[in-house]
C-alpha cells in the first residue's frame, strides 16, 4: 500500500480582499492532495497555539491526516497574506513560518522509526527542513524536495544531494536557461529534477533526457496550490508507472483542476 509523509510547513492563507482565511502550506499541499489521489497521507509538522492553527488541525483531521508525530507550540502558526489578480495568487507578506521557523523540527527516534513505514516524503524551501535533510535521505525512503521560486544556488548546492526528486519555479527562465539548470544541478544518478513554468512547458531531466509537458489551461479560479497539486500528482503516477512523460501529462490536469478551487484546497472560514 502507498503512503505518503509530507514534512514541514502548514500556514493560513489570508486572503485580504476577502477576509478569509484558508488551510495550506507546501507540506500541507501534498499530503491533502495525496490523499484526494487516493493515497494514505500524513503530516508531520509543527502548529501554534491560535484560531489559525486550529483550523488547519481540524481541516486536516476531517480529511483522515494522519497527525500522529506533529509538535504544539505557543505562538502564531504559520501565516501568510494574499490577494487575487485575475484568479492569479499574489502573496502579500507572511510570519515566516511563525512557530515552524521559531521552533526548528528534531526528530526523535520514534519519528525515524515511523517514517521508514512510508513509500515517499516531500519537503520543500519553506518548511524549514534544510538542518534535518541528511537524516531524512539515510531512511531508505525516497525524498522529494520543493526549491520552489526562491531558491538561491547556494541552497541548491548544499540540499541537492540528499534528494531523489527535486522541483523549481523557472518562470523566470527561457525554455534553454531551463534545460541548462537542470543539468547543472543534476547530481547523481536517478534523480529527477522537474521545473515547472507557469504558462509554458514544464521541463523534466532525469540526467539522460528530457521531458516535456504544457500546462492544461483553464481559467484558473485561483493558482494558489497549482504547483503542489503537480507535483504530488507526478510523484504518485511516477511511483506505480516509473514513466516521467505519462507522470508529467498527470500532473498536469490534476494541477489544472486545482486551479479551479479556492484556496489550495478550499475550507476557507472568515477571520477579522
Amino acid at each position: 500500500m502507498v503512503k505518503v509523509l509530507g514534512i514541514g510547513d502548514n500556514v493560513v492563507d489570508k486572503y485580504v480582499h476577502i477576509q478569509t482565511m484558508y488551510p495550506g502550506g507546501n507540506a500541507v499541499n501534498f499530503s491533502v492532495f495525496a490523499k484526494k489521489l487516493g493515497v494514505e497521507a500524513a503530516f508531520i509538522g509543527t502548529f501554534g497555539d491560535d484560531r489559525e492553527a486550529e483550523h488547519v488541525e481540524s481541516v486536516l483531521r476531517e480529511l483522515e491526516i494522519d497527525l500522529s508525530h506533529c509538535r504544539r507550540f505557543s505562538g502564531e502558526n504559520g501565516c501568510a497574506r494574499v490577494t487575487l489578480e485575475d484568479g492569479d495568487r499574489v502573496f502579500l507578506g507572511s510570519n515566516a513560518g511563525g512557530v515552524t521557523r521559531e521552533n526548528p523540527f528534531q526528530l526523535t527516534e520514534a519519528d525515524l522509526e515511523y517514517i521508514k513505514g512510508f513509500s515517499l516524503m516531500h519537503t520543500g524551501l519553506y518548511s524549514h527542513t534544510g538542518h534535518i535533510l541528511e537524516q531524512l535521505s539515510t531512511l531508505g525512503v525516497p525524498l522529494s524536495f520543493d526549491f520552489s521560486d526562491d531558491f538561491q544556488q547556494e541552497e541548491i548546492d548544499r540540499n541537492i544531494s540528499y534528494v531523489n526528486y527535486a522541483f523549481f519555479s523557472c518562470s523566470h527562465l527561457s525554455h534553454e536557461g531551463t534545460e541548462q539548470f537542470l543539468k547543472a544541478n543534476c547530481k547523481k544518478e536517478g534523480q529527477i529534477l522537474v521545473a515547472t513554468r507557469g504558462s509554458d512547458p514544464a521541463i523534466a531531466f532525469d540526467g539522460v533526457k528530457y521531458y516535456y509537458q504544457a500546462p492544461d489551461y483553464v481559467k484558473a479560479v485561483d493558482t494558489m496550490g497549482a504547483g503542489d497539486s503537480f507535483i504530488t500528482a507526478f510523484l504518485l503516477h511516477f511511483l506505480k508507472s516509473n514513466d516521467i512523460a505519462a507522470s508529467m501529462k498527470e500532473a498536469s490536469g490534476f494541477a489544472a483542476k486545482i486551479c479551479l478551487v479556492e484556496g489550495s484546497f478550499g475550507y476557507g472560514v472568515p477571520y477579522n
